[in-house]
């Protein structure tokens, strides 16, 4: 992850409903956050909605958001619910296991 300039760095959890499993939805968020720097997290969540942390600049982050609305091709995002949230201990952009 890259640090912005001026040191502030924001995380924001995000629900994300709406057709988004089952559409590559999880990986164009992985590859749109590398794009922006951001470190995280994105996961299929057993409700059929996904879950997403980025933490970055907070511009850097918003931008990101914008970008959960776009979704992939074959989405089709319906809400996208945001939240404060504690930033990640590591660096990178993951994919993690669905919480069962």
């Amino acid at each position: 992850m890259t640090t912005p300039e001026d040191g502030v760095v924001v995380s924001k959890r995000f629900i994300v409903a709406g057709r988004v499993q089952g559409v590559g939805f999880r990986y164009f968020v992985v590859r749109e956050a590398e794009a922006l720097g951001l470190a995280g997290w994105v996961r299929n969540l057993p409700d059929g909605r996904v879950e997403a942390l980025a933490s970055g600049a907070p511009d850097v982050v918003s931008v990101f958001e914008g970008r959960l609305w776009e979704g992939p091709l074959h989405a089709r995002v319906t809400t996208v619910e945001t939240k404060d949230a504690e930033a990640p201990a590591y660096a990178e952009f993951r994919v993690l296991p669905t919480p069962w």
